[in-house]
């Protein structure tokens, strides 16, 4: 299907807006917010981020969810996401820290985060690269998983079914200007390190995620083995 001008106009005009932005870029912890806890977060009135987020549903950028008499919405699915990532690496602007806890939590999340459903930041470049090296992904005409891959990720992550979104994509980090894993098996990988302990979430911060030694170490680094065909 082609590209329509209208369409990418309307999704472009639809976050050209400092607060619609900002709700959208506290989703990519994957969760669902409810429009107080948005309103709290963008730092304006209630009927305002109501405003804001009927848009974003409109434009498609956002989904809503409702549990009895509870309404949430959420990101419309990881491709949005990563859109949002790719913008912010696009732009290039890094945010200067005005404290020293706002440079911790800055550091924190540029080494281990979620990028919605997948991992991000130095750790996840790392494991790309790594992947990459072992010749379990490769990068010669677009991203695609080795036969050696197929039974990496089958071991570790078990069976992994693209559904429609494609079974691996590069999505550009925001922090470090490379490559990390998105697609089904990034996702699948991002399960699998919370399951076995290689990462766990930080409760302060949403989106940041601790390395463990075992994250750092075997499990997916040092242990990898090389592909073998």
């Amino acid at each position: 299907m082609p590209l329509s001008a209208d369409w990418i106009a309307r999704f472009a005009g639809v976050l050209a807006d400092r607060t619609r932005v900002s709700m959208c870029l506290a989703m990519l912890d994957g969760r669902a917010w409810t429009a107080a806890e948005l309103a709290r977060h963008a730092a304006v009135a209630r009927s305002t981020a109501s405003e804001h987020l009927t848009s974003l549903v409109s434009a498609g950028v956002l989904v809503g969810q409702r549990q009895g008499r509870s309404r949430s919405v959420q990101l419309a699915g990881p491709e949005v996401a990563a859109a949002l990532e790719d913008l912010g690496a696009l732009a290039g602007e890094r945010v200067r820290p005005t404290s020293l806890r706002t440079a911790r939590a800055q550091a924190r999340l540029a080494e281990a985060r979620t990028c919605y459903d997948h991992l991000a930041g130095h750790w996840a470049v790392t494991v790309f690269d790594t992947l990459v090296a072992r010749g379990l992904l490769a990068i010669g005409d677009g991203l695609t998983v080795t036969a050696a891959g197929r039974r990496w990720f089958t071991d570790v992550c078990g069976d992994v079914l693209p559904g429609r979104r494609p079974l691996v994509r590069t999505c550009l980090d925001r922090t470090e200007r490379r490559s990390h894993l998105g697609g089904a098996l990034g996702a699948a990988l991002l399960r699998t390190a919370l399951a076995e302990g290689w990462v766990s979430r930080v409760a302060a911060l949403p989106r940041a995620l601790a390395v463990s030694p075992a994250g750092a170490g075997a499990g997916v680094l040092a242990d990898l083995p090389a592909a073998t065909g």
